[in-house]
């Protein structure tokens, strides 16, 4: 094992171990920076990019501007996470969830992280703008800026609709995927971003039931700490229905094989029943943990994915 433990050699501290203890820092600091990008957040909007790239291609998309449309898109989502780490590291740090991002733990100065996530931006909205097309490029700025400026900085702390619209930084990657193929906009992308749009709120808010103490500590008015539980359930209910709905009217705008409305319904009727299953257990006088609403929130990443994937399959059918 490592350590900083002199030697008890002639010369003082060891040279051999002096160079492994500087690798170790840089590394660990190479993974906080990435680390504020929230990895695990691009990877869910990269599954919504990719098969809309196959949709507008109507099968396998161009390699280089497809490449070229993942690497910057990825920059760009880095960018507005870790600007949003740092317009949120006072609340990172009182909740549960996030008190062991970079910010919070002090890993990473707040200058530090406000440069990296400054410097990714301009790098990705040049990076698309040259090597994909500036339409592309002004949709992934205009993502960095909504998710930042009225997300972040407006919408999450003062009003409980703020994941609704604060939502819509995470549906620009479908517009963003069809416009690097096509260079332009079009009606299926649109649909597919309501479907992203309408998904958004009964994802995030089930997780918010999981932390909802979090949360009010924090002081962020997530819906299920100022409305009730069964409110909540009722509205994700909605939201999970409207985005069923939406999801099924990609068939007649794209014009896709039977495959895709099959595949939809189906997962959409298991999506469904997960939803009114959290009714059925608030009704049944279960509380609190026995809800279990991260079973929903794992589901809906589930949902979403395969739904996306199928997009991409049916593409290739056409």
């Amino acid at each position: 094992m490592l350590t900083n433990k002199p030697s008890t050699a002639p010369g003082g501290p060891s040279h051999a171990t002096r160079p492994q203890v500087e690798r170790r820092s840089i590394g660990g600091l190479v993974k906080a920076y990435v680390a504020l990008t929230k990895p695990r957040i691009i990877e869910l909007l990269l599954t919504t990019t990719l098969p809309v790239m196959f949709l507008a291609a109507k099968g396998l998309p161009p390699l280089w501007p497809s490449i070229a449309t993942l690497v910057f898109g990825t920059l760009s989502a880095g960018s507005a996470n870790a600007l949003n780490c740092y317009v949120d590291r006072d609340i990172d740090a009182t909740m549960r969830r996030t008190r062991r991002r970079p910010l919070a733990r002090d890993q990473v100065s707040p200058r530090g992280a406000l440069i990296f996530g400054i410097v990714l931006g301009v790098l990705s909205t040049l990076g698309l703008g040259l090597a994909v097309n500036w339409v592309s490029a002004a949709l992934s700025l205009g993502a960095i800026l909504f998710y930042v400026l009225v997300y972040s900085m407006l919408l999450k702390r003062r009003t409980a609709q703020n994941i609704v619209w604060g939502g819509i930084a995470g549906c620009m990657p479908v517009l963003i995927g069809w416009s690097g193929v096509t260079g332009r906009l079009d009606w299926a992308p649109v649909v597919l971003f309501g479907v992203v749009f309408l998904w958004t709120p009964p994802h995030t808010w089930t997780l918010a039931m999981r932390y909802k103490e979090d949360y009010a500590a924090a002081k962020v008015p997530m819906l299920p700490v100022v409305a009730t539980e069964r409110r909540v359930i009722l509205e994700s209910i909605a939201y999970t229905w409207a985005t069923v709905a939406c999801s099924l009217l990609l068939w007649p705008v794209a014009g896709t094989t039977l495959l895709y409305p099959v595949v939809a319904a189906v997962l959409g009727a298991v999506c469904l029943w997960e939803a009114h299953r959290l009714l059925r257990r608030h009704n049944a006088g279960r509380r609190g943990l026995e809800l279990r609403p991260m079973r929903f929130f794992h589901w809906s990443n589930a949902y979403l994915a395969l739904l996306f994937l199928t997009v991409a399959i049916d593409s290739l059918l056409v």
